[in-house]
């Protein structure tokens, strides 16, 4: 079956600063090649307006709009007439777009939470402009880049019909081994966070310090005293989707640093983990709760708690093992981590909603009749 989607997301034409357009254009690339019709509405930012890597997309049409207001009046019929609107996390005035679409849409209705830990945080402290607790119980579907034990809590004590995992995927084209040897020893990709910093200087910075023969590289923006990091740690500020694989290929170990909510969350994996899987590159990495389940930590990637576990890798493992580790990785990402298989998740739970609002359609028709059949009698004998 053919669906027409539309996703009111973050966006998906920039990068810059932006986890969410690599985990988009994978999702859009695997449901078109399905055959479904995908249009993707973004506001318009200055931020990403200068910073566009990707303006169009072949896969989705992308509709670019100043203010909710627009958003409705140009483009609210079209919206409301899909088989299925997907509302983003981080979308400038999500709740009055979220109270609309779930009030007007025809179709089934799903909030994609690319920041579960993050949100529920926002919500309990009811500090969000992009979804309320009023609003989510609202939706068809509530699809998380965070699984195991959150999805029970988002059922259990903030009323999500139906919570379901929905982790961010690579695009196998784009990301892949693309030969040549390592520039670096070690490596990092990500935009600065200031929770995930201590854990970069753990596990990047120190260890740089420490081996002043080996070469670091960390690719993202918005970094500060990047001047106080020892000589052999280049920066890049800007390493562009296209780039990736490149980027990857150059280091000898990549790490993967988890933000501290994650952490606390577990069963949060960051794109760039399965995009560095992709690409062949061994992933040394930070711990955290349901890791196991994605990646076989000694056959598939590599944990650490310090700098000293990352020194003796660096140091100390072979290269037979360093390329088996890779190659592991690789294959399983590419069996359960693509954009299609994300796509072919999604028409799972979109079946999955169909069928319920169904039984909840003949449920409320059974007991309007079961109403009726009940109070007829006494009202002929008034």
């Amino acid at each position: 079956m053919s669906l027409d989607i539309a996703i009111i997301g973050l966006s998906i034409s920039s990068s810059w600063g932006n986890g969410h357009a690599t985990t988009y254009r994978s999702l859009v690339k695997g449901l078109s090649t399905r055959g479904h019709r995908i249009a993707f509405y973004e506001r318009d930012r200055p931020w990403y307006r200068d910073h566009r890597d990707q303006p169009a997309n072949e896969h989705a049409s992308i509709v670019l709009y100043e203010s909710p207001e627009e958003l409705l009046a140009r483009h609210g019929a079209s919206i409301r007439n899909a088989d299925l609107v997907i509302l983003g996390s981080f979308v400038p005035d999500g709740v009055a777009i979220g109270e609309w679409l779930t009030r007007s849409a025809r179709g089934v209705t799903a909030f994609y939470d690319i920041d579960t830990p993050v949100t529920l945080a926002g919500l309990e402290a009811r500090a969000l402009d992009y979804l309320s607790p009023p609003l989510l119980p609202r939706f068809d579907l509530y699809l998380s880049f965070t699984g195991g034990p959150t999805l029970q809590r988002l059922e259990r004590e903030f009323g999500a019909q139906r919570a379901r995992p929905l982790y961010c995927a690579v695009d196998p084209d784009l990301h892949r081994p693309v030969g040549g040897s390592p520039n670096w020893d070690l490596g990092y990709l990500g935009t600065y966070s200031l929770d995930r910093q201590p854990s970069l200087e753990k596990l990047l910075i120190d260890p740089a310090r420490s081996e002043s023969a080996m070469r670091f590289v960390i690719g993202g923006a918005q970094y500060p005293n990047v001047e106080s990091w020892p000589p052999n740690v280049e920066w890049i500020p800007h390493v562009a989707p296209a780039e990736h694989a490149a980027f990857y290929g150059a280091q000898r170990f990549t790490l993967n640093v988890t933000r501290a909510q994650m952490i606390a969350a577990g069963f949060s994996p960051s794109v760039r983990l399965f995009e560095a899987a992709a690409c062949g590159a061994p992933i040394v990495s930070d711990v955290w709760e349901g890791l196991s389940s994605l990646l076989v930590p000694g056959q598939e990637i590599l944990t650490v708690a310090d700098a000293f576990d990352v020194t003796a890798i660096l140091t100390e493992l072979s290269e037979e093992k360093r390329r088996s580790i890779g190659e592991a990785a690789r294959r399983r990402v590419l069996a359960s981590h693509t954009g299609a298989a994300r796509a072919r998740e999604l028409e799972d739970y979109f079946d999955e909603a169909v069928e319920g609002r169904r039984r909840q359609a003949a449920g409320n028709h059974a007991r309007r009749r079961t109403w009726k059949a009940s109070t007829l009698p006494m009202l002929r004998n008034v």
